[in-house]
Order: C-alpha cells, then sequence, then structure tokens
C-alpha cells in the first residue's frame, strides 16, 4: 500500500505531508452549534489549547471550521465565517507553526486563510459552490473534495440514490476531479472524501466504508471523517460521548481499505488504533 500513487507527498504550503502512511487530522471547530463539540473552541485561546494538545497527541493536521455542517445546520454568511476563522489560523500557523485545514466552501475563507498560512482546503461541496474553484485554483493549496447531496439542512431527509452507493459516490468525486482539472486544479493538489453521514443513511455508510477500496483505486489520496457520527450511536445506541471505542474499529477498517488521512475528534486514542492498524499491514507486505 505504501508505494501507491495516492501515498504521494502533499505540498501544502509552506509543509510537506508525507502521505506514505495514514495521518491524523484534529477537528477544531470554532462554532457554536456544531453536532459533538459546538461552543467549546470558539474562544480563540480554548481554540489554541484545545489545537497544541492535538498536536501533541500526534495530530500531523489542525483542520478549522467556521460553519456548522451538521444535519439541519443552516448556513451562515461568508463574512461571518471568516471572522470566526481567520483568526484562529493566523495564530495556529504563528503560534504553533501547524499545518492548518481549513473546512470551508466559501471562497473568500479560501483565499484570506491562504494568505494566513493555512496549507490545505477541505470543502463538504467539492468546489460547487460559485467561485469556490477559481479561489481554490490562486491558493495553490490541495483541496479534498467531499460526496454530499444537497446541503446540510436537508441531506438527511430520506437520501435516496438510484443505484449502488459506492457507484453513486464514484461518480460524483470523478465528475468533481474531471471539473477540478478543467478549470485549472491538478491531479497531484486533490483528495477525495466519501462524505460519511453526509445524505447518507446508516446501512449506506457501512456499505460505503465496506467498499471503500473501490475508491482507492481511483489513485487520489482518501479522507475519511466518521468521528462520533450517527451511524455508530444507531448501530451501537450510544450517546455521542460514547462513541470513541466504535469510531476506532471504523478508523482501523478503514485504514485497512486505503484511508490516509483520518479526520477525527479524538487524536490521541485515534493515532494509538492507526498505527497500530498500520503496524499490522505493513507486517503483512514484507516478502
Amino acid at each position: 500500500m505504501s508505494d501507491s500513487p495516492s501515498a504521494a507527498p502533499l505540498h501544502c504550503g509552506r509543509h510537506r505531508l508525507d502521505l506514505s502512511y495514514p495521518r491524523v487530522m484534529g477537528i477544531l471547530n470554532v462554532t457554536p452549534d456544531s453536532f459533538s463539540d459546538g461552543g467549546r473552541h470558539n474562544i480563540l485561546d480554548d481554540a489554541l489549547a484545545h489545537a497544541e494538545r492535538m498536536l501533541a497527541e500526534g495530530a500531523a493536521i489542525i483542520d478549522v471550521g467556521g460553519e456548522s455542517t451538521r444535519p439541519g445546520a443552516q448556513p451562515i454568511s461568508e463574512q461571518e465565517e471568516l471572522d470566526r476563522v481567520a483568526p484562529v489560523v493566523e495564530r495556529l500557523v504563528r503560534d504553533l507553526d501547524a499545518l492548518v485545514s481549513v473546512d470551508t466552501s466559501s471562497p473568500a475563507v479560501m483565499t484570506e486563510c491562504a494568505a494566513l498560512g493555512a496549507g490545505m482546503i477541505n470543502d463538504v461541496r467539492a468546489l460547487r459552490r460559485e467561485g469556490a474553484l477559481s479561489a481554490a485554483v490562486r491558493t495553490a493549496l490541495p483541496v479534498s473534495l467531499m460526496h454530499m447531496v444537497g446541503e446540510p439542512e436537508d441531506m438527511q431527509q430520506a437520501p435516496q440514490y438510484d443505484g449502488a452507493i459506492e457507484s453513486a459516490v464514484e461518480d460524483f468525486l470523478m465528475e468533481r476531479v474531471a471539473a477540478c482539472e478543467a478549470g485549472g486544479l491538478t491531479r497531484a493538489r486533490l483528495l477525495l472524501d466519501p462524505g460519511f453521514g453526509f445524505g447518507k443513511t446508516v446501512e449506506h455508510n457501512l456499505r460505503l466504508l465496506n467498499r471503500l477500496g473501490r475508491l482507492e483505486a481511483l489513485g487520489l489520496p482518501l479522507l475519511v471523517g466518521m468521528s462520533r457520527k450517527s451511524m455508530i450511536g444507531k448501530v451501537l445506541e450510544r450517546p455521542v460521548e460514547e462513541r470513541l471505542p466504535g469510531g476506532l474499529a471504523l478508523a482501523a477498517l478503514a485504514v485497512e481499505r486505503g484511508a490516509r488521512i483520518l479526520r477525527v475528534h479524538d487524536v490521541g486514542p485515534s493515532v494509538d488504533a492507526i498505527n497500530m492498524t498500520w503496524a499490522v499491514l505493513q507486517e503483512g507486505m514484507e516478502p
């Protein structure tokens, strides 16, 4: 697995991200209403302290988000999002020299945060918002393209697909890759996210994870986020605060199926689970 095309290093501004082994992306929501940690880190000093803890626990990337994309979330203005995110990005880069990913679909947030030193863009709308693709091209940063049907406010209202979920996700992501390439964003700067929990039932999510290797075959790094999500709660009947064991199991399965970046809330335990999984997989690669 380590010599696959998706294992090539990513050039993220002044950082170089080695993807010859799976890496952890720590979630830093600076919002008042995210589904599991809303309001906990929307004060600047609290956000910085939490990011510093995640880096100490082994996070390679800090993913900063200023707009909640939980099911039912309402959109906010671009300026409000920028006001939440920009000061955090600036301090993370300046004080911690962190590799910062910005979880945004807004062109102004992309360009401003790139100017502040962010190294990656993580867009749940796969650069479909007006002006987003051209903004992303101008930043010269890698971009993660995620599959989502609808918008957060309506995506979980009885999601349905004509065929198999993995085919729908693959077709969507291939179309977005083609659109990005046509718009001037090279494949070397693209990552793919199947969008667990975004416009999908529990059955969709389970099937998609089981067949994740199909997306790995597209040859681009896979970014996967399942931490604390409702699929764990519904299968195990656990509230948000009791979903870590289920999340670690899902992370291990995702690594076994080709994921290179795992987006998580609980960095320390996730790093251990992922590194242990990787050690077993690498042993199996020995001649």
